[in-house]
C-alpha cells in the first residue's frame, strides 16, 4: 500500500451508512476518528491526502519533504502575506503531525482569559481547568517525554508519561547562554516517544523529524491514533477531497459531496450521508469548505450567518536567530526543539506590548538553512555557497510569539480562481498588528543576547511563521462565533467545526496539544449526546 498513490487505504468493509464523518484526519480528526468509533459509533473519515506507509513513503531526504505538505493553489495577500504551504499545512493521513517538530505545549490558565486578564483578544468559552483531564488524557495516548520540572503554568498532576530525551548540542548551547543570562529554561516536552511503546521502538535521534519519521518514534496521528481507529472499525478514506457540506429541508447538514482520485490521476465524483459532519480541515480548508457550500440557506457559505467564517485567522510570530560558534554544531542531530523558555511568556508591565512568547531551540537542515542565510543575510551565489561551508558550526532558536485576533485578517474563497477540482481556491489576507510588531522585536533582540551569552558570532535573523489558528472561533454567543464550546455549529445542529480554527486566541505555544485536547472532549460531549437521545 503506497502512500504516494492516494488511493482508498481502508482494509475492512466500506461503511454505507456512517453515523458520523469526519472531514480530515491530522490533529482533531484523528482523535475524533479513535474516540467515537470506540464508543460504538460507525464511523467514516475522508482524507484528501494519501494515507502514508512510514518504512515506504518517509525517506531521508529535506526535499522529499514537499509531499507532506498541501501545495495546492493558494492565493496569499495582506501587507505581511504568509508561506501557505511547509509548516502550516499537511495532506496525507495525520495531516500536519506527520512533518511538525513534536513540541507539545499545554496553554497556560490566562491563555483562555486574554480578555479579562489582559483587556485584548476575547475570552474562550472553555477554561483550562475543563482542557487540562483531556490534556493528560492525550499526553498519555501519544507518550509524551517531558522533564520532572515544569516552571511555568498550572501545576501538573504528576509527571510526563515518558522522561525526557537527553540535549543535543543546539540546546546545550541554549542552556549556556541562558544559565549566563539567568533566564529559565527547561528541556521540551515532545511528542516522540523516549522509550518502548505499543509496536513502536524509540527515538533514534536521527535528526529526519520534519520529513515524516520512518522509524515510528515521532507519536503523529498516523501512528498513534489512526491504527487504534480502524481496529475498531473506522473507516479512512484516503485520496477524498471534500467539495461541499449538503442541507436537508430541515437544514440539517445531510451528506458530503467529494471528489475520490480513481488510480489513473483522475478523480470520481462521490457523496457520503451521515447523522453528523465533522469538519477538521484546520484553518484555510474547514472555512474553504465552508464559504463553498453556500446554498439558499445560506447564501453566503455554510454556518455563516454571521459573517464570521474565515475571520479573525491567525498565525505564530516564528522569527529565527542564528550565530556561528567555534565548536562543532550539527544542528540537524537529533529532534530540532529540545530545550526551551517562557521566561517572556506572561505580559510585562514594562513592556510597551501585551502577551509574549515561547523561545524553541530550531534545527534546520541545509537547504532550509541555505534558504534562511540568502534572506536574513542578503546573500546568494558563491557568497552563500562559501557561507554554507559553515553550516556545521551555526545554532539557533525561534520564536512562538502570540498573535491577537483580528477580524482583518481573513480567509476567502476566489470564484474566478478554480484548482484541480474544479473548486474556488482560498485567499488568505494577513498583516501584524502593531503589538506583534513590538513583540517580535523585542523577542529578536532577547534571542540575540542568548546567543551572544553563548558564544556565538556572525548573527543574523530570519523573518518566519508558524502554526495557523482561528478562522470558525468558538464562543459563548452566537452574534460572535461560528461554534459553541463544544464545536457544534450554531446554524446547523448536526455540523461540528473542530481543529484549529476554532481556537479563540493563539497564545504562545504550539497549538497541536490543544487541538487534541479539545478534539477529545468534542468526542466525548458527541458520545454523551448520542447515549441520551441520539445523533
Amino acid at each position: 500500500m503506497s502512500g504516494h498513490k492516494g488511493m482508498d487505504s481502508t482494509s475492512h468493509k466500506r461503511i454505507e451508512d456512517p453515523d458520523v464523518l469526519i472531514i480530515g484526519t491530522g490533529a482533531a480528526g484523528g482523535v475524533l476518528a479513535k474516540e467515537l468509533a470506540e464508543a460504538g459509533l460507525k464511523v467514516v473519515a475522508l482524507e484528501a491526502g494519501p494515507h502514508w506507509v512510514p518504512e515506504l513513503d518517509f525517506v531521508s531526504d529535506e526535499k522529499a519533504a514537499n509531499q507532506l505538505y498541501w501545495t495546492d493553489r493558494r492565493i496569499t495577500g495582506g501587507d505581511d502575506p504568509i508561506e501557505l504551504a511547509g509548516n502550516v499545512t499537511g495532506k496525507g493521513v495525520g495531516g500536519s503531525t506527520v512533518h511538525y517538530t513534536m513540541v507539545a505545549l499545554r496553554m497556560h490558565a490566562e491563555d483562555f482569559r486574554t480578555r479579562s486578564v489582559d483587556g485584548v483578544g476575547e475570552d474562550w468559552p472553555v477554561t483550562y481547568e475543563a482542557l487540562e483531564p483531556y490534556y493528560e488524557e492525550v499526553e498519555r495516548a501519544l507518550g509524551i517525554s517531558g522533564p520532572v520540572r515544569w516552571p511555568w503554568g498550572p501545576k501538573r498532576r504528576g509527571p510526563y508519561p515518558y522522561r525526557e530525551h537527553p540535549l543535543n548540542a543546539t540546546a546545550d548551547l541554549f542552556v549556556r547562554g541562558c544559565e549566563q543570562l539567568g533566564v529559565n529554561w527547561a528541556p521540551a516536552p515532545l511528542a516522540t516517544i523516549s522509550a518502548p511503546k505499543d509496536d513502536r521502538h524509540p527515538c533514534v535521534y536521527r535528526g529526519y523529524c520534519n520529513f515524516g519519521c520512518s522509524t515510528n518514534a515521532k507519536s503523529s496521528i498516523l501512528v498513534t491514533y489512526i491504527p487504534k481507529a480502524m481496529k475498531v472499525g473506522a473507516e479512512i478514506r484516503a485520496g477524498c477531497m471534500a467539495s461541499r457540506i449538503n442541507l436537508d429541508d430541515r437544514g440539517r447538514a445531510k451528506s458530503v459531496s467529494y471528489f475520490r482520485a480513481n488510480g489513473d490521476g483522475g478523480y470520481i465524483e462521490e457523496e457520503q450521508r451521515a447523522r453528523l459532519i465533522i469538519v477538521s480541515g484546520y484553518s484555510i480548508e474547514t472555512p474553504r469548505l465552508l464559504l463553498n457550500s453556500a446554498c439558499p440557506q445560506f447564501p453566503d457559505g455554510l454556518a455563516n450567518s454571521r459573517g464570521l467564517v474565515g475571520t479573525h485567522l491567525m498565525i505564530h510570530s516564528s522569527n529565527n536567530v542564528f550565530g556561528r560558534f567555534d565548536e562543532s554544531v550539527r544542528q540537524y542531530k537529533a529532534p530540532p526543539g529540545l530545550a526551551l523558555s517562557q521566561h517572556y511568556y506572561d505580559t510585562d508591565p514594562s513592556n510597551d506590548y501585551v502577551r509574549g512568547y515561547t523561545i524553541e531551540c530550531v534545527g534546520p537542515f541545509p537547504i532550509q538553512f541555505a534558504k534562511m542565510a540568502s534572506s536574513g543575510k542578503r546573500m546568494w551565489g558563491e557568497r552563500l555557497r562559501t557561507f554554507m561551508m559553515d553550516y556545521n558550526h551555526y545554532a539557533g532558536w525561534g520564536l512562538n510569539g502570540e498573535c491577537l485576533p483580528y477580524a482583518h485578517n481573513t480567509v476567502t474563497v476566489v470564484p474566478e480562481e478554480k484548482d484541480q477540482y474544479g473548486l474556488p481556491i482560498p485567499k488568505v489576507t494577513f498583516s501584524w498588528g502593531e503589538n506583534e510588531k513590538r513583540m517580535i522585536e523585542a523577542g529578536v533582540a532577547k534571542m540575540r543576547e542568548i546567543l551572544v551569552a553563548a558564544g556565538a558570532e556572525s548573527i543574523f535573523s530570519v523573518e518566519d511563521t508558524a502554526h495557523l489558528m482561528g478562522g470558525c472561533r468558538m464562543g459563548s454567543d452566537p452574534e460572535t462565533s461560528v461554534v459553541d464550546q463544544w464545536c457544534r455549529s450554531w446554524d446547523v445542529p448536526n455540523l461540528f467545526v473542530c481543529d484549529g480554527s476554532v481556537f479563540v486566541t493563539s497564545s504562545g505555544v504550539n497549538p497541536s496539544l490543544t487541538i487534541q485536547a479539545i478534539a477529545a472532549r468534542t468526542a466525548d460531549y458527541i458520545t454523551e449526546t448520542a447515549k441520551r437521545r441520539g445523533l
